[in-house]
């Protein structure tokens, strides 16, 4: 250990530390916090070793850095470089894309992308939001638009594939076939619609994922920039594995080991392509990747899909459903076998964190985690419900019996929940997605997230706070469901302290507590101070990462 300190005065520091909340300087030594308070109140360090002052941020607030604990940053790069078919602008490798607000929008990109197309080559587009957009696309809509290469069209939350007649030709993909998530026109033809992984995984491998190549080192880089303009110094990938793990691995490893990274970069392995590599052994092959981990590259647990996307409209409700009286689909495993298929990772005391959005998935999962309970009682195991949007007040109370916690993504509230009353869900069900207060109400860990950049929401933990405290919808005048609003010092918490719960890392992250890593965010204006409706526009000055300071 290097005994040489530096110290950071602030104009004001808020530690999350609810014993010593705020000071005016921080001393770090060895990538770590040495002391909070002042330089007066440092003496004891300081008079006894060498140390320096950096005044570089004396006119800054700062705060623990901002843990997203639910991204794709991977993946994500991916689809910066692909043709981009969504209604809102978004970031591309160069330059941002352009919205297609409209569906004659979209068709109209189509048409152009065919006509650059080299021929015989297929196109691959994403961002299709059919909420925004006039609906789920469509084999014959798009045989008139694309009639003769293969087609493939993303949704912006990737969990619905649409398909034109010449893929379904090129992939070879039978008229019969009988798969969960595959539609079908009412005459019986496939109607080139496959949602979730399982119905992807009968027309490209595993599943839409496999058509974007990620933009590798570059593109995790541009990913990394993106975070520290947003005071993000941890994030998660939350399917790791799912194409490749071997080139995954490479990949994470080359950026995120890296001398003087920006970012702490966790790996949440996807079992569903663990179970098919490894079968009975996935557990204990993951065990044995956690011996891998280092202060800035680490696995934590696994990751299960028990239904689809809020935004896509494919998760699953309780009665009545959606507007239409239909109703979304499970994922790639049926609920009955879910508890089976966690319980190797249970055993292994392995963190199991399951995607559920819909409050239909949210009983599946918590019957799952039931089983489990009963079969081998644990404490402080970290079971995590991931995105937990459209949920009841009874699901709260039982997450918590059950000793679970929630990262939960409540941007939705100010993006989606207007659209989606009339889109899908009606409005009792939108209005009331991402109930914190209920969550608060019962005593559950709860932490925001964004999982970007896989749904259209920003990422900005400010941003996320904001909503939490205000739940001002799109038209940025009503409040809703105004129970479900949640303070701002707990606000703060799921950004910080209680987000780096959901990762299994509150002992090094969260809070600037002697030992912990110094990760800071550093921001112009006092989150504390202004009024809370204003919180989402606090500049970010950058971030520091182990003592080392990134601007953005």
């Amino acid at each position: 250990m290097s005994p040489t300190i530096t110290v950071y005065p602030a104009r004001r520091i808020h530690t999350m530390d609810p014993g010593r909340p705020v000071a005016t300087a921080i001393a770090v030594m060895d990538g770590r916090v040495l002391s909070t308070g002042t330089l007066e109140s440092m003496r004891p360090w300081l008079d006894r070793h060498e140390y320096t002052i950096d005044d570089s941020l004396r006119d800054k607030v700062i705060l623990p850095g901002f843990i997203d604990p639910h991204t794709h940053f991977a993946m994500s790069s991916g689809y910066l470089g692909v043709p981009y078919l969504g209604p809102l602008e978004s970031p591309g490798l160069c330059c941002s894309n352009p919205g297609l607000p409209a569906r004659e929008d979209v068709i109209g990109k189509l048409r152009e992308l065919d006509a650059e197309t080299p021929a015989g080559e297929p196109i691959v587009a994403w961002g299709f939001d059919p909420a925004m957009q006039g609906g789920h696309l469509h084999r014959d809509e798009l045989d008139a638009i694309v009639p003769e290469r293969p087609l493939f069209v993303i949704t912006y939350a990737p969990h619905v594939l649409y398909t034109n007649s010449a893929a379904l030709r090129d992939r070879q993909v039978p008229d019969d076939l009988d798969v969960h998530g595959v539609g079908r026109y009412p005459d019986g033809r496939l109607d080139g619609r496959f949602t979730e992984f399982e119905a992807h995984k009968a027309v490209v491998g595993s599943s839409a994922v496999d058509l974007v190549q990620d933009a590798g080192e570059q593109g995790l880089h541009a990913m990394n920039r993106l975070a520290t303009s947003a005071g993000i110094t941890t994030t998660a990938e939350l399917l790791f594995g799912l194409t490749d793990p071997d080139r995954e691995w490479r990949l994470h490893d080359a950026v995120y080991n890296a001398a003087d990274v920006p970012v702490r970069m966790g790996l949440i392995s996807y079992e569903m392509t663990m179970h098919d590599n490894f079968g009975e052994q996935a557990a204990a092959t993951l065990r044995t990747w956690h011996e891998h981990n280092s202060p800035t590259l680490f696995f934590h647990g696994v990751k299960f899909l028990a239904d689809g996307s809020f935004p896509a409209m494919s998760l699953r409700t309780r009665f009545p459903g959606y507007l239409d009286l239909s109703n979304g689909v499970r994922n790639d495993i049926p609920w009955p076998q879910l508890h089976e298929r966690m319980r190797p990772f249970w055993d292994a005391d392995i963190p199991i964190h399951c995607h559920t959005n819909g409050d239909e998935s949210i009983d599946a999962a918590l019957d799952a985690l039931a089983r489990l309970q009963h079969d081998r009682p644990r404490f402080d195991h970290g079971f995590t419900f991931e995105h937990y949007c459209i949920s009841s007040t009874d699901q709260a109370r039982r997450v918590r019996a059950l000793g679970a916690q929630a990262s939960v993504n409540a941007y939705f509230v100010h993006y989606r929940s207007q659209l989606h009353a009339d889109q899908g869900y009606g409005p009792d069900r939108s209005e009331a997605v991402a109930r914190l207060g209920s969550l608060e109400r019962e005593g559950v860990t709860f932490a925001l997230h964004s999982d970007y950049a896989l749904v259209p929401v920003p990422m900005s933990p400010l941003t996320a706070a904001w909503v939490a405290t205000t739940r001002i919808g799109t038209d940025n005048a009503t409040v809703l469901a105004p129970g479900e609003r949640i303070d701002r010092y707990r606000a703060m918490r799921a950004i910080t302290v209680d987000a780096a719960r959901m990762l299994g890392m509150d002992r090094e992250l969260g809070s600037l507590e002697p030992g912990k890593f110094a990760d800071f965010a550093v921001l112009d204006a006092d989150p504390f101070d202004v009024p809370v409706e204003q919180l989402r526009s606090i500049p970010v000055w950058g971030t520091v990462l182990g003592g080392t300071p990134h601007p953005a």
